[in-house]
């Protein structure tokens, strides 16, 4: 049997400080993602799980860690990167590996790059699937041992993201029963958490947190085996499937995405990739519930259903799969509050902001089991509800949730106006819950020109523009449902909200709307990127409106990759900040979405060509939750925000809806009419090919070329009763 020399350990201990070798890939943070339903999983680019760098590597599942060490290992020692990567699908992760210089039982030396091993590994039901290739290229006989080191803290998610614990539950003493190790924790809130490891091969040794395999290997001889780890909770076993079973309903699954059916081409690769990407990484995120599908948030530390997160995901792909703004809809109606909570921030009619399934959460040591600490969700669902019906047609599932949309009406004029202004302001109830509950939910995320923090109740300029296009969509909803009198109250607020919104927010000395309203109703009179969400519910004048894009073109807001959230000029800018002065594409987006009718494009064209030549920069082309504010420096590539989610929903679905907007693209379902309003394209993308865009029954491909002053467009296929109207 080979065996390793201890000289060659990854860390090394000086005294009482640690040291990694620089050879060591230890010393590489990069990382590798997985998700499926409710189980995520962090692994380095070896498909191992080490507890260094930032803590967050595992295999996660319902918001626990199961798995926190996994090490692969060949005759004692760490194998040789050659390559690795996630499938373009999102389903597989491969890694190539070899031996490092082994000493032989003789004395004598394996050669580094006489075996090849092969790692594929995917996840299913609360599972992961492993199957590991050795094949050997030396020419003589070898009887080699493949280890796994393993270990399971169970550590909550919040503990992972730093969160410190008074107590904890018990970790029991691990069970083998043959080729299965089962690592199991009781958790103080009395549910019993299981990890099974098991090996399709019997092992030479099992116990104390390992699982060694002695592998006979003949000249040109490969030996596959498998290497599967399921997560239980309460004795319920989650995946009783095998790997190819398993393997071929993940990819079935997947194929029943929304999106599988529509595709985007354009002249440009680098686009064509940065779409792919996108579509793929939503693909992944799109969780089947029973109510249709749900875009979780993102990795890591937002996987699972977000109200305000899926409400913007879905509003970006409306377009292509309306199937997901329905899913959402369905989902956020059916836990909408219907009692006063106030640790959870919950008020009767009140849209969920985010939803838990751990042991801190039952424990309500976090309130996050069913929270509702945002003063959005509510209004934005509303809005998501009218665009779908836009966008649909759809008037009897409008009318399935007819009672929750007015449950939420009634939670804007009850709960949300605080004090009776016409506005809409936010409070925490409780002080365990979030300070600041716009999307912006940084505690220092709001303040005045001076940098002093605003004192709330705070009313945030893009919520009310939320309730406007809300009230002012849902009276069409309305009058098509026969409620007259509903209609008629909700465009007679619209109207009376868009007369005190422009008297109150508007800042001449800023060009833009203030932020907020604090407290006392004074202005905050801060350049930010929230006065771009005023734009597309036509809350903001045409004069108005005009002087907010140009603002947001303007060096202190544009960044050159994208608007920051703050102007550089102002008191608490940092580029490195989560929400002072970041750039996040789902913002970007939105802002682009408010220029959809516009005649002059400058602003959603800049936003693309800034995204597009972001995600050239990007480990697979993938937009991050957010990067650095720092201005774009000519030859140099964005700084990145450390820990960033990412993949994460709205960065992906960004892509989609800065597209449509630079279009102009919408849709008219009771009319069957795609309009086409004053359509643009960058210099980066002549031409745009977009097939299978679906209008009820019917279908479309759509082809556009742009020329020096103008965009075509031509029609090269199209089934059903669906008219194209280009306003130039």
């Amino acid at each position: 049997m080979l065996t390793g020399n201890s000289h060659t350990t990854d860390i090394i201990t000086i005294g009482n400080q640690f040291y990694i070798r620089a050879e060591s890939s230890l010393a590489d943070g990069r990382i590798l993602s997985l998700l499926h339903k409710d189980t995520f999983a962090i692994f380095d680019r070896r498909g191992d799980i080490q507890p260094l760098g930032l803590w967050q590597q595992g295999i996660f599942h319902q918001d626990t860690r199961h798995l926190s060490m996994l090490e692969f290992r060949i005759a004692g020692l760490r194998p040789v990167l050659l390559s690795s990567s996630i499938h373009e699908d999102n389903i597989l992760l491969s890694a190539d590996l070899t031996n490092p210089e082994i000493e032989l039982p003789s004395g004598e030396f394996l050669a580094r790059g006489m075996l090849h091993l092969h790692r594929d590994k995917f996840l299913a039901e609360a599972a992961c699937f492993e199957r590991i290739t050795v094949r050997n290229f030396a020419r003589q006989t070898l009887d080699i041992e493949l280890s796994f080191s393993l270990a399971a803290d169970f550590a909550d998610v919040f503990e992972v993201r730093g969160l410190k614990r008074e107590r904890r539950g018990t970790c029991y003493p691990e069970e083998i029963d043959g080729r299965c190790l089962t690592l199991s924790y009781e958790g103080l809130d009395h549910v019993v958490r299981r990890t099974r490891i098991q090996s399709s091969l019997t092992p030479a040794r099992i116990g104390s947190g390992k699982i060694a395999l002695l592998i006979h290997l003949e000249p040109e001889q490969e030996v596959v085996f498998s290497f599967d780890i399921n997560c239980e909770s309460d004795g319920e076993a989650n995946c009783s499937q095998g790997h190819d079973e398993a393997l071929q309903r993940v990819n079935l699954q997947r194929l029943s995405s929304p999106l599988t059916g529509f595709h985007i081409y354009t002249s440009n690769e680098q686009f064509n990739d940065w779409f792919q990407r996108s579509r793929a990484d939503l693909q992944m995120m799109l969780t089947a519930t029973p109510l249709g599908f749900y875009p979780y948030a993102g990795v890591p530390w937002f996987s699972t259903a977000f109200g305000r997160d899926g409400i913007i995901t879905a509003l970006e792909l409306l377009c292509p799969a309306p199937e997901v703004a329905r899913g959402v809809l369905a989902f956020l109606a059916a836990t909408q509050s219907t009692t006063d909570d106030p640790e959870a921030d919950a008020q009767p009619g009140k849209i969920l902001h985010e939803t838990r399934k751990g042991e801190m959460a039952r424990l309500r040591e976090v309130p996050f089991g069913n929270y509702y600490g945002s003063v959005d969700s509510t209004p934005l669902f509303l809005m998501l509800a009218a665009a779908y019906y836009e966008r649909t047609a759809d008037l009897d599932f409008l009318r399935s949730i007819w009672h929750n949309i007015e449950a939420a009406l009634k939670w804007i004029d009850r709960f949300g106006d605080l004090d009776g202004d016409g506005f809409v302001e936010y409070a925490r109830q409780s002080q365990s819950g979030l300070l600041q509950q716009g999307w912006k939910d940084s505690q220092d995320s709001v303040f005045h020109s001076d940098g002093s923090l605003a004192q709330g109740p705070i009313a945030l300029c893009e919520v009310q523009s939320y309730v406007y296009a809300a009230r002012s969509g849902i009276a069409v909803v309305a009058a098509d449902l026969g409620c007259l009198s509903v209609a008629e109250a909700q465009r007679a607020k619209a109207e009376e909200l868009r007369s005190r919104f422009e008297a109150a927010f508007w800042s001449s000395e800023l060009s833009m709307f203030a932020m907020a309203l604090d407290g006392d109703k004074r202005p905050c009179r801060v350049r930010s990127s929230n006065a771009g969400h005023c734009l597309f519910s036509g809350i903001a004048s045409a004069d108005h409106g005009q002087l907010v894009m140009e603002s947001l073109l303007a060096p202190g807001l544009f960044s050159g990759w994208g608007v920051r959230t703050i102007a550089s000029e102002e008191k608490r800018y940092n580029p490195m900040s989560y929400h002072n002065g970041s750039v996040w594409p789902h913002d970007n987006a939105l802002i682009a979405y408010g220029a959809m009718g516009s005649r002059v494009k400058d602003l959603p064209l800049r936003i693309l060509s800034g995204l597009l030549d972001l995600s050239i920069f990007l480990d697979l082309h993938r937009l991050p939750e957010l990067i650095c504010g720092f201005p774009r420096r000519p030859g140099k590539g964005p700084t990145l925000y450390p820990v960033a989610c990412s993949p994460q929903a709205w960065a992906s679905g960004a892509c989609f809806l800065v597209l449509q907007s630079c279009l102009g693209l919408s849709i008219s379902a009771k009319d069957s009419r795609i309009y086409l309003r004053h359509t643009a394209l960058p210099e980066a993308l002549p031409r745009v090919e977009i097939h299978n865009l679906r209008v009820g029954k019917a279908s479309v491909d759509l082809t556009f070329e742009r020329h020096a002053e103008t965009v075509g467009f031509d029609i090269p296929r199209r089934t059903g009763d669906v008219e194209v109207i280009a306003l130039r």
